[in-house]
């Protein structure tokens, strides 16, 4: 069980990252889009 829970609570914790990680790219993508249109008009 306590296998189990640490195991889950890692798993929460590498979510938790690759989420942080994905709303940086995320950011970092429509800030060079917003550019780019504001570039373009």
């Amino acid at each position: 069980m306590q296998t189990l829970h640490s195991g889950y609570k890692g798993l929460s914790l590498l979510m938790l990252l690759n989420w942080d990680r994905a709303l940086y790219l995320a950011t970092i993508a429509g800030s060079l889009w917003l550019g780019a249109f504001i570039g373009s008009l």
